[in-house]
Order: structure tokens, then sequence, then C-alpha cells
């Protein structure tokens, strides 16, 4: 009969710096062994518990959620050296209820039980066994050490209590070559027989393969910041802690069959089955018997007629459309939220603006969520939200960033502090990252890891191998020199690990329940105030389960412009409306098309200096596009778009795009116009070119071979030629996944021309600002400092009877350095 067996003890990658499993490896390896459920046990927390459920299920392989608790000895309040040293404790879910019960568990462990380590202690676990699996742990767990040092009788009460506490209580066995191991083995055997307690068989698994245990070594001596070379050092003895095969631990175990089969039987009791199909949004107020859409729809009518007094009929006919979308995705508290926030950074006078797709959205210009007109832009609803592309919107907010705080304190205080938290990020191994940490755990020189971490070219996304394929001289160095490619071969089996967790400069998330039954929650730092709460999913996570996410983003450049409003205001008496300056503008486009832009909002870059210069532009859409154009893919068009808004004669592929594609002289620069192009050309909705959009973005090839014969197939029936239609397809692919939706570009063209407006027109007062925000930054201060000597400013040194503590406007165009 052929073994059957479940790793029930397994840390991944998100034991950090600890585990090194890859949730894809490992669940492949359990695939190949021909297992057929697999768990997740990490250290303390439940950072990859989502994405294993995920990816087990997709691979026919049933996820058993678990975490292996620290426990503290002598309670979780208790922080005396003794406590340094917590025992473990694996729980394994069995269902909903013992789910919950794990994220309350690490959530108190992290806020109520923090000592080194997130630690629980007996009251909750007496609190929180419903639905939970327990076993005995590793040689740390509490049983096993009071059996290693002799306290037979308090091994055997320790027992009892678990099994009272938890209804399925299993002693754990493992085989490593631990020497105290044995000892423990023999001893858990005893208690079993004594109190009849079933055994289960696991393998403390910390990676996928037992080729990576000298990879796993180095990661462990980066974690402790030690070299391989330290006799003393953290280690794992041999080579063991793989995903071992059913064989290999039936061979272990060979008079226990029993602690095999019972690892199965635990699998059998896990019977968890997530449900992601559900919404939690938060919930608005909203006036007596009217519904969230009713509420939503009332707000939007009477901000359409104060936007467009003399609304045509059209314009009615895209609010009612885009106010029927969001019935149908069922978003309106969603969209009620964000017009409750925008309204009380209005109401405070804190600047913010839109970024991403959500400012083609009419709703949310009437909503005073974003001041860019979508009708005027020609921006696409359908890029931000559609029926037919079912997931949450994106509605992303830039914030002045010495404000931010106070918006997030608003929204926790208006939806409650438990359902209001930040969002977790993991930061990873990058190629660079991967050869000096791994540089230093082989206790290389310093100059020679260096030498090596520089040739890796700085691109984004670069990877180890795409920088042997990609930099001779780094391909060099590693065929030619042995420790070089010791090292470089190393870094790349940790390569893209998660090294670290803080907290996502944006990202944050409001529920409409208490967050603790959704996701477990961390603190953000060192802060105990409970204000600082962060979620242990990441962003992709949070969206998944049906949580509100949202990016609150600090901008300096927005704090900026109120710096220089309040200076302006001051000096000349003149109080700026930023939404109501003259787009037309002939000072702010000679700044800009002097390339003399300094201290502007996305146009600082010497590379972009350049283009602006070149381009001349005299329009918002001329910066629009500039923006949109000036990264990795679209960048190589700006030539030619440059030619043609020059004077170039402008072609078009077909007639019936020139309408899509003469603003941006015949270039496609948008993602907008993939859209419109596809609808225009080959008879699809918005929606559906969306959908097309998307997948062209993913590249893979099989879908985009049917949406080739999609696009041809309505493309003939609009009755254009196959041979023309194919040419269409090929020339809107790559920019369908590299170009930037309309709506995030002229949102960032917006606050690009205001920033060169209060430059170009109050220019003393704007480099004060300048100068002001960025206090305390050398390198931003030289910069600007040069800037003003350019533009005939004097700069006055620090004066004690004349500085403020901020930098100043002295006389009629000096600037006095700031205490």
């Amino acid at each position: 009969m052929a073994e059957v067996f479940t790793h029930l003890h397994v840390h991944t990658e998100y034991s950090l710096l600890d585990g090194m499993g890859r949730i894809s490896s490992l669940i492949q390896r359990a695939k190949e062994l021909g297992m057929d459920s697999l768990a997740i046990t990490d250290h303390g927390a439940m950072y990859g518990v989502l994405q294993f459920y995920q990816e087990a299920q997709e691979a026919g392989i049933k996820p058993i959620l678990g975490c292996e608790m620290y426990m503290a000895p002598q309670g979780r309040h208790n922080k005396s050296p003794a406590d340094k040293n917590p025992y473990h404790l694996v729980l394994l879910a069995k269902n909903e209820a013992g789910y919950l019960n794990l994220l309350q568990l690490t959530t108190k462990a992290h806020l109520e039980g923090f000592y080194y380590k997130p630690r629980v202690d007996k009251e909750l676990l007496g609190i929180h066994s419903e639905g939970l699996i327990a076993l005995s742990a590793c040689a740390q767990g509490e049983i096993p050490r009071l059996l290693l040092e002799g306290r037979t009788e308090e091994a055997k009460t320790a027992a009892g209590w678990y099994r009272e506490t938890f209804s399925d209580f299993y002693l754990e066995l493992q085989e490593h070559a631990i020497p105290e191991l044995e000892t423990i083995n023999q001893r858990l055997i005893s208690l079993s027989r004594d109190l009849g307690l079933p055994l289960v068989a696991t393998n403390d698994v910390h990676y996928a393969m037992q080729s990576d245990a000298y990879a796993h070594e180095v990661l462990l001596c980066i974690q402790t910041n030690t070299s391989i070379h330290d006799p003393k050092r953290m280690k794992m003895t041999g080579d063991s802690f793989y995903l071992r095969s059913p064989q290999e631990m039936a061979s272990l175990f060979p008079d226990l069959p029993q602690a095999l089969e019972n690892t199965q039987s635990i699998a059998q009791m896990c019977k968890l089955n997530l449900d992601f199909g559900h919404l939690h949004l938060p919930e608005v107020p909203t006036p007596a018997g009217k519904t969230a859409d009713e509420h939503l729809s009332d707000l939007c009518w009477a901000g359409l007629s104060q936007r467009y007094p003399q609304a045509s009929e059209e314009i009615k006919k895209r609010l009612a459309y885009e106010l029927d979308v969001v019935r149908q995705t069922q978003f309106a508290d969603y969209f009620l939220v964000v017009a409750d926030i925008a309204a009380y950074a209005r109401k405070h006078k804190i600047l913010f603006g839109v970024r991403g797709s959500a400012a083609a959205s009419l709703a949310l210009y009437c909503l005073g969520v974003t001041t860019v007109d979508p009708l005027a832009h020609r921006l696409v609803f359908e890029r931000f939200l559609n029926v037919e592309r079912r997931e949450m919107p994106d509605i992303d907010l830039d914030f002045q960033d010495d404000r931010r705080d106070e918006v997030i304190a608003y929204v926790a205080q208006t939806y409650g502090h438990d359902r209001v938290a930040q969002i977790i990020t993991f930061g990873t191994l990058g190629a660079k990252a991967a050869i000096r940490d791994v540089g230093r755990a082989l206790g290389m020189a310093y100059s020679d890891v260096d030498r090596v971490a520089r040739l890796v070219p700085p691109a984004l996304n670069m990877t180890i191998d795409r920088a042997l394929a990609e930099s001779p001289e780094f391909n060099t160095i590693y065929s030619q020199d042995e420790a070089v490619q010791h090292l470089v071969d190393t870094a790349k089996s940790l390569e893209g690990i998660a090294r670290h967790a803080s907290t996502h400069a944006a990202g944050v998330v409001i529920s409409r329940e208490p967050l603790i039954y959704h996701v477990p929650l961390q603190r953000t730092g060192k802060g105990e105030s409970q204000n600082s709460l962060t979620t242990q999913f990441a962003m992709e996570d949070i969206a998944h389960i049906g949580l509100l996410k949202m990016d609150f983003l600090g901008l300096a450049n927005l704090t900026i412009l109120a710096k220089a409003q309040e200076i302006i205001a001051k000096t000349q008496g003149v109080t700026i409306d930023l939404d109501a300056i003259p787009l037309d503008d002939t000072p702010t486009f000679v700044l800009l098309g002097s390339g003399e832009t300094t201290g502007i909002f996305q146009l600082e870059s010497a590379g972009m200096r350049k283009y602006i210069k070149e381009l001349k532009p005299n329009t918002l859409g001329d910066v629009s596009a500039m923006i949109a154009l000036y990264r990795p893919g679209p960048m190589q068009h700006i030539p030619e778009f440059i030619r043609k808004k020059q004077g170039d004669p402008i072609r078009y592929p077909h007639p019936a795009l020139a309408n899509i594609l003469e603003e941006t002289y015949g270039v496609i620069v948008y993602q907008d116009q993939v859209l419109l192009i596809a609808q225009t050309f080959a008879g699809y909705t918005l929606g559906q070119a969306d959908v097309v959009r998307k997948a062209m973005g993913k590249k893979i090839p099989e879908v985009m071979r049917e949406e080739r014969q999609h696009f041809i197939a309505g493309a003939t029936k609009q009755g254009f030629p196959a041979t023309l239609a194919s040419q269409i397809f090929d020339l809107i692919e790559p920019f369908a996944g590299y170009a930037f939706n309309k709506a995030h570009s002229v949102s960032y063209a917006i606050l690009a021309y205001q920033t060169a407006y209060l430059k170009a027109n109050y220019p003393a007062e704007y480099m004060t600002a300048v100068l002001t925000i960025n206090m305390g930054q050398p390198p931003k201060i030289a910069a600007a400092v040069a800037e003003c000597h350019r533009l005939g400013i004097a700069i006055l040194p620090p004066d004690i009877n004349h500085s403020s503590d901020d930098f100043t406007i002295e006389g009629v165009s000096a600037i006095r350095f700031g205490l």
C-alpha cells in the first residue's frame, strides 16, 4: 500500500528570514510527491495564508491554514528575562470558527503579548480554542521542553490542560539531526501511552527541496547578521528541514504507523471554506428611508447642477449610466465614503487630488472628489469601473503630506478605530540587495561585494538572470571568478524572498465590521496607541476578501502649493484659488517651454527637462501627454510626438481613428485611446475593450491569439479588411501593456501646471515654499538655492534678528534662510 502523509508543520518565506519556502514551490513539490493536502504554519503571524489558500486550491491541494504560535510561559503581559524564550504551539483551523479564532489569537499576540515575539498565553487559548486542532510543536514546545528537563509530572499536567482546552490535541514527533529529539520522542511516546493521547508525525519544513539547505543557512546568517564561518552562529543542524516525501516520512517512523495516519485524519478534519464573494464596505449614514444608491444619486445630481448649470441630455445620460454601473457593482458605499473624506479635506482646507483612473468618473466629479472634468478631457469611465470587469475600483487620493495623518485620524474616528488600519507591505530581496546581503553572510570583503552589486543594471524589476543577460561586464566577472559565481548563485536562490514587513506608504483599509473578523492585525511600529494598527495581509489580499482598500498618499508638491498660497496671501494680499487659475497662462507655458522646471511636479528630471524644452507645450494636453510618454516603453515615441507637434505631417492608421488620435498628433499615448480604437474599429463595448486591454497587458500567448481573432472578426463585421484589422491590433497591443490611463496623466498634468503657474507668476513666494518644505534635505535645498540665483532672487543668510523658523520673503524679492 502506498504511504499517505500530510505535512502539518510548514514554514514559508513569511516566517521572515527563517523560512525560505516559497508558497508556489512548496505547493508544487507537494503535488509532485502525490500529496493531496498541505498546511501553512508560519511563526507568530498569518502573512501568507490567503495566498497559500488560493494557490493550493488552484493546484488541487487542500489548504490547511494554521500558525506556529509563541506562548508566554508566565502570561502574555509578563516581560521578564525568562519570557524572552517563549514556548511554541502549532494551531490548525478545522473550520470557519477555528479560522476566526486564529485571527483573534495572532492579533492579540501582537497587540497584547508582544515582547521580542508576538505571544499568546493559556488565558487567550482558553477563550479562543473552538475549531482549532493543537499540536505540541517542535523541541521548543512546552511539553517537549518539560520532558527534556525531566519534569514529567508537569508535562503530564500541561498535556492534560491542552487536552481539556482543545477537543483535538496531538503530541508531535519530529526526526531531525538534533541530539535531544531522540530523548524527547521516547518520552512523548511514553506520555502518549500513559494519557491516551494521539501521536502525529511532522517534519519542521523550512524549505521545499533538500538542495535548498545551504541557501537556508545563508538566510539565517542574514537574519542574525552573522557569517557562515562563525561557529557560534544560529543554525539548523543537517539538511532535513525540507518537504520530505510520504515514503521518507514512513521510513523515519517505521514502528508508528498511527502517527503517520493521523496526519491524514487531521487533514480530513479540516474543512475550511473561505468565501471571497462578499463586500464588507463601510457605510455612510443616509437620510431616513434612503438606500446608499439613492443617497449617492441625490448627491451626484445636485453636484451636476453646480458643475454644469446648462447640462445637455448627453451629460445627464452619462451620469445616469455611471450611477447604474455603480448600482450593479454595489459600490455606492465606496463612493459615499470617498465623498465624505473629500468633503472633510475641503472643509479643513487640506489640498488633495485623485490619482489613477478615478478622475474619469463624472459621478466623482459631481461629488467634488476630483476637479478634473472627465467630459472636457474625454476620459473613459470604463477604464475605471465597468460591469464586465467586476473588481473593486481604485479611488486613490493624494493629500498634502504634512496633513495626511489628519485625514487618517478622521477616518478612524468616523468609522471606528477597530475598523480602520494601515496596510502591510513586504520588502523582498531584490537582485542588488540579495547580492549585498549574501556577500555579508558569506564573509566576503565589502569592496568585492560592492563591485559585483554595482554591475547589476538599475532598471525596474531587475533580476539576477536579466542582469547576466543584459550586462556583459556582470556576465564576464560571473563566468571568470569562482567566488563571484558562488556569491551570485547563492543570491539567486534567495532573490525575491520576503525580507521584512513594513507599512505600505499609502494603503489604508476601512471595514464595516471590526477588522479582526476579516484580517489579523499588528502594530505599525513601536507605538503603543490603538491608532497605529496595520493589517497582516497585503494589498491584494485585502481587496480579495472584499474589504475597502484605498491609497492615501502624502504628496510634498501639494504641501508646497499650500505653503505658496499662504505666503502669497501674506505678502501680496492675493488669495489664489488653484481650481480657478487660467489654463492658458502665457508666462506658465513660457516657463515650461524653457525647460527650467526645477521645483515643478513631474517635470524636474534632466530627461524630462530636455523633452519639455523641445516640445514647447502650449496646452494642458501637451503636458499630460509628455507625463504619459516619459516612462519605460512609450518613451521611444517621444521624438515622433515632438516632431508632429512641431509640424511634421500627421498620418493616422485609418481615417476612422483620426478623431481618437488627433489630440496626440496621431501617436497612441493613453490606454483610453486603446479602448476607443477597439470600440470604433472592432465594435467592442468600452467595458469589453477594457477586459481586452488587461489581457493584452498580461501578454499570455493563448489569450492573445484568441483576442486577435475576436478583434479581426469584430473589425470585419464593421466593414474593415482583415489585414488592416490585424495591423491595428499589432499597433495597439504594446500600448495596452505600458500606456498610462489618461485620467491619471491629466490629474498629474494639472498639478504640474499649478506648480508651474505659481513659479511663473509668483517666483519668490513659490521658491520660498519649496525651500521651507524641503528643509532638512540638503541636496534639495542646494538645488532650490541654485534655482533662486538663476531667477535673480537673493538668498540671505540666517540671522538671529531677521530669520523666522521657516524661510521668509524679505524686501521685494529676497529670501531669508529659516532657523
